[in-house]
């Protein structure tokens, strides 16, 4: 245990220094075989040069979370299934504002918006359809977080005031919450901390 420290800490000593272009054949004696790495220089003397991946330190866990390893793999299903729809909302949401900004006529953007609204159904709909419902609230914290905008106010803000109230009495009564706000260090923490993990390709 010791040696592997000492040879992390080395590694972490070479990172910034400048890398050589030639590779030097390190054999590995697990395979039999062999294999290419960088090297690099440091005071006249060259080293083999290893990249390591980044390590994220957590802080210490919420009171009020409890770490369970059944419903936290549960979680990481669930997360991976809805996150990449909290990023296209992210990119839609964005693309549709630079549209929005070049259409000065109130008739025309509200043209573009019903239009939009169907194909963005007819796109998603079938998918939509699939989540359960945990995912569907998973999903509506991640728009939150993505977007800096509950789903309630990015209702309000492109169909009305109506609408956002319509389909918030409707979340209610299946007990979710369009208004929901994303607490990445309260009830959200668990959240948080498996969407860096996913991003940095760990999960």
């Amino acid at each position: 245990m010791l040696r592997l420290i000492h040879i992390m800490l080395f590694n972490l000593l070479l990172v910034p220094v400048f890398c050589q272009e030639q590779p030097v054949v390190a054999a590995d004696t697990v395979s039999g075989g062999s294999y290419l790495l960088k090297t690099a220089t440091f005071d006249g003397q060259t080293y083999p040069y290893i990249e390591l991946k980044e390590v994220t330190v957590y802080g210490k866990m919420p009171r009020q979370v409890r770490f369970d390893y059944r419903r936290h793999a549960r979680m990481v299903y669930n997360i991976r299934k809805v996150y990449p729809y909290a990023l296209i909302v992210r990119d839609e949401l964005g693309r549709v504002n630079r549209v929005l900004e070049m259409m000065p006529a109130e008739k025309d953007r509200r043209n573009f918006l019903q239009q939009y609204e169907k194909d963005i159904f007819s796109e998603y709909e079938d998918d939509m359809r699939k989540l359960t419902f945990t995912q569907g609230k998973i999903l509506l914290k991640l728009i939150d977080r993505e977007t800096q905008n509950t789903s309630y106010d990015l209702i309000r803000q492109y169909r009305g005031k109506f609408s956002a109230s319509f389909w918030q009495s409707i979340a209610r009564i299946f007990g979710a919450n369009l208004k929901a706000n994303y607490d990445p260090m309260g009830e959200d923490y668990l959240i948080e901390q498996i969407i860096i993990e996913i991003e940095a390709g760990r999960l």
